[in-house]
């Protein structure tokens, strides 16, 4: 069975692949609603499929269908307490005069992104450049533990093939990732720099601790593992319709995030059977 050191650093390669997708910062500080959108959607997809074939199947067939039910609500319930309890800004590209999600009356802390126009960005409360970046390093953070949690868990069942799917499914899905968190980032006033540091990092610190939680508990507790695979699926699920699609469905290309979404599905089907999971 793959080693705890060795499951650690795929997670923490695949949680470093966010940093890619803040490269283009170098060059732009803009991006259009459509490309923005897209990327979101690819993303999702690739989470989903990664949550499905390699771990809602999985489970299944190691584990009864009530326990990876339980792990599914779980794991939802998990990460909607999360996002309620860990102070964070929810990322959102705001063209003038376009409806925005979520809203700003909302009482979470929201900032919005004129990724069109040359207006500064701040937060309704004014916080910082050091507050800010705390609180979108809070935001991808909660989006990164669950799939560190799901490269452990899969390695620990001894599912070498899986846990290196899921692996390389998150690390393509990191790279829009990255990029839809780091763009409107840099409207924030960060520098190019700390952007595409405070985003490497929101996916290479968490995604291995998570990781190796997920291998220790799983590898310690028999039989855990489809209570647990189902738990990591359903917090992932969770983050795509809590966060992604709303998120790529608010400025009026729905319909090409949801071609992506399919996308992003068809990467992971393509992982899944190419390394036969």
């Amino acid at each position: 069975m793959t080693s705890l050191v060795d499951v650690v650093w795929i997670a923490f390669l695949a949680g470093a692949a966010t940093g890619l997708g803040a490269l283009p910062v170098f060059v732009t500080d803009r991006v259009s609603h459509r490309f923005y959108d897209a990327a979101v959607g690819l993303a999702a997809g690739i989470m989903v499929g990664a949550a499905v074939f390699a771990l809602v199947v999985p489970g299944l067939e190691l584990g009864s269908l009530w326990e990876v039910a339980v792990g599914l609500l779980l794991g939802a319930v998990f990460l909607l307490v999360g996002n309620w309890a860990i102070p964070h800004i929810h990322l959102v590209v705001a063209g003038e005069g376009e409806e925005t999600y979520p809203s700003a009356a909302r009482s979470e802390a929201v900032v919005e992104a004129d990724i069109e126009s040359d207006t500064p960005v701040t937060t309704d409360d004014g916080e910082d450049d050091g507050r800010r970046a705390l609180l979108v390093g809070s935001a991808v953070t909660i989006h990164n533990v669950p799939e560190g949690l799901a490269i452990g868990i899969a390695f620990a069942g001894g599912l070498e093939g899986v846990g290196t799917a899921l692996a390389i499914a998150i690390a393509i899905q990191n790279v829009p990732d990255g990029f839809a968190m780091a763009i409107p980032a840099s409207r924030t006033g960060l520098s190019n720099a700390k952007t595409i540091l405070y985003t490497t990092l929101s996916g290479a610190v968490p995604e291995p601790i998570a990781a190796a939680f997920g291998f220790a508990l799983v590898a310690v507790v028999t039989g855990l593992f489809p209570i647990a695979a189902g738990f990591a699926a359903g917090t992932m699920i969770a983050v795509v319709f809590r966060e992604m699609i709303p998120a790529s469905h608010g400025h009026g290309y729905a319909d090409i995030a949801t071609l992506t979404f399919v996308a992003g599905f068809v990467v992971m089907v393509i992982v899944d059977v190419g390394l036969a999971v």
